[in-house]
């Protein structure tokens, strides 16, 4: 949200609220400054690498995945043999997708399928980008990027009624969320019945929150901020998310024909590191904005068949909701 009031008045808000050191609180408003000059710059000179100044037939988002995460399972898994990393031209999902989707790809994206888990579709495609909820004083209020309408296709997956489907649901409580393996099977269907120069896959995974963890919805940073979590035993609940996504990609891979399969992230996450936690718009340190870039290739044996269904009865939830299941909110 870009208002120089809306900032001052929640940067008095902040300097006002106790459970966070001063220093936080008075570095907040600075960050925020930061993040307005910041976009500016990179409203007009891009930075990071674009995913359409690349090849590629298949490409698969893992969200908040770290570059070092994916080091540390790589030989669990024959296809993450070739990895690399690019800087992403963004550390936030909507900053990312402002700053992917911009109408000079047009072209590319009119030959594009995009099957997503990532509820910022509808604010990034449906407002000419998106700037998140917190406010900052200066910066450009809109973004020149595609519709929804300009894709060759779009299944926005985030929209599925979760109690239609209880057999695809993972996790319990708050941190229930509906299995990877879900958009594997939309992915596979999507990629055999039509034809695409290009298909994205964007899963919410290993994004929090941690489904196979016995932890309440995003108490995990909370206690790592605190110290009553260690980095390491964070870092594992946040591996078996990762594992359990590349499960779904493994099966995926095996299901569709592709000859440059990349795996990449929107972003990465941070734990700790510079005193940033999770991810932030405008974030500049490594872990948030380096990324996994992995070339592989998917061939289809034609031996599994997709069962998960498409969306019948689109979800109550908003795309408000949604995010705020994810914590962005």
């Amino acid at each position: 949200m870009i208002s120089f009031r809306a900032w001052i008045r929640e940067s008095v808000q902040r300097l006002r609220e106790p459970g966070r050191s001063l220093p936080v609180r008075l570095l907040r408003p600075v960050y925020y400054i930061f993040v307005a000059v910041f976009l500016t710059i990179t409203r007009f000179l891009p930075y990071g690498t674009n995913i359409f100044k690349r090849e590629w037939d298949l490409l698969i988002v893992l969200d908040a995945c770290r570059v070092d995460a994916i080091e540390a399972v790589a030989d669990e898994y024959d296809f993450l043999r070739e990895s690399s990393s690019v800087r992403s031209v963004g550390s936030t999902s909507f900053e990312w997708m402002n700053n992917t989707f911009r109408t000079e790809h047009a072209d590319e994206v009119s030959t594009t399928a995009m099957i997503t888990q990532n509820a910022y579709t509808e604010r990034v495609f449906g407002q000419d980008g998106y700037t998140g909820h917190a406010a900052i004083p200066f910066g450009p209020s809109n973004y020149d990027i595609v519709s929804t309408d300009d894709f060759a296709y779009l299944e926005e997956c985030w929209r599925v009624d979760d109690t239609d489907i209880p057999d695809w649901v993972i996790g319990t409580d708050k941190s229930q969320r509906i299995s990877p393996k879900y958009l594997t099977d939309r992915v596979i269907r999507a990629a055999r019945n039509t034809s695409f120069d290009r298909v994205i896959a964007h899963y919410m995974y290993p994004h929090d929150p941690f489904p196979l963890a016995d932890i309440p919805i995003h108490q995990l940073f909370d206690d790592l901020r605190d110290g009553t979590t260690s980095h390491e035993d964070a870092m594992e609940v946040y591996l078996d998310n990762l594992r359990l996504v590349l499960d779904a990609v493994e099966l995926l891979l095996k299901n569709v024909d592709a000859n440059t399969v990349v795996i990449t992230a929107d972003h990465g996450e941070a734990f700790g590191e510079w005193g940033f936690y999770k991810h932030v718009i405008a974030c500049p340190i490594s872990v948030v904005r380096e990324v996994p870039w992995i070339t592989t290739a998917a061939s289809d044996s034609g031996v599994y068949e997709p069962a998960a269904p498409g969306i019948t009865n689109q979800s109550e939830a908003s795309a408000e909701q949604r995010l705020e299941e994810l914590g962005y909110l």
